[in-house]
């Protein structure tokens, strides 16, 4: 008899999941190089003890990134870059290197090149990219080639993965994989731009709609159930002929 209520839960924790995503992704929808995130469901064969029949519920055990680009702004700033193609650039932090889509660098004190949160962004030889101080004109090539007035000064690393749903979104803008990457074939770098989110804000507040409704089409089903079950013990409780 309670069958319809673990099935009805299973239903109510993956859509709580899915508005979770939602709602990151609608929160990320103007964060530079952000990919919109969607779960993953399977269904969940359970065989009860003394029951006749499996139950079959549903659970979520992952997601998935979108990885088509989001729109690419011309900002003007050298310090910005955008990717064009599959890559995704180098970045040192205290869990070792990490990537990014989010090209918005700036200096820090030592004119080192940073990320927002103040990680370094990694050398083609892994170490960090210094700009000197002299420095008055930065250019940045396609093949991600840093120089100045004076010559060229170090390379971004830019890696290639050949399973993208490897990289695990860890927060900043930052992806953790354990794949190798390789370098770089098919993505270009270009200065002066940035890529945006790839969230569809309008698709995104459709979807937050619809698991709205149907995990309150659950909730009444459920309530009905209940009543159902209260019902039928009452009927069955009370003494014959009454």
């Amino acid at each position: 008899m309670e069958n319809g209520l673990y099935i009805g839960l299973s239903r109510q924790m993956v859509l709580r999941t899915g508005m979770d995503l939602v709602a990151n992704n609608i929160a990320n929808a103007n964060t530079p190089g952000y990919r919109a995130q969607q779960p993953l469901f399977k269904e969940y064969i359970s065989d009860p003890k003394g029951g006749r029949d499996p139950i079959s519920m549903v659970t979520d055990y992952g997601q998935y990134d979108i990885t088509k680009p989001g729109p690419v702004s011309v900002t003007g700033n050298p310090l910005d870059v955008s990717l064009s193609g599959p890559g995704f650039i180098g970045i040192n932090t205290p869990e070792g290197v990490q990537y990014t889509r989010a090209g918005n660098f700036s200096l820090n004190n030592n004119r080192e090149i940073v990320t927002p949160a103040g990680f370094k962004v990694a050398a083609e030889d892994g170490g960090a990219i210094q700009i000197p101080a002299e420095a008055k004109d930065i250019r940045i090539d396609k093949e991600g080639r840093i120089s100045t007035e004076n010559g060229e000064i170090s390379r971004l690393m830019v890696r290639e993965f050949t399973n993208q749903q490897s990289l695990t979104p860890k927060g900043s803008g930052l992806y953790q994989t354990t794949e190798t990457g390789q370098q770089s074939q098919n993505t270009e770098v270009a200065q002066g731009q940035l890529e945006g989110s790839n969230v569809e804000s309008v698709r995104e507040m459709t979807r937050m709609i619809d698991i709205s409704r149907e995990y309150q089409a659950m909730q009444r089903m459920l309530q009905n159930d209940h009543e159902r079950q209260r019902t039928t013990i009452q009927r069955l409780g009370r003494p014959a002929g009454s």
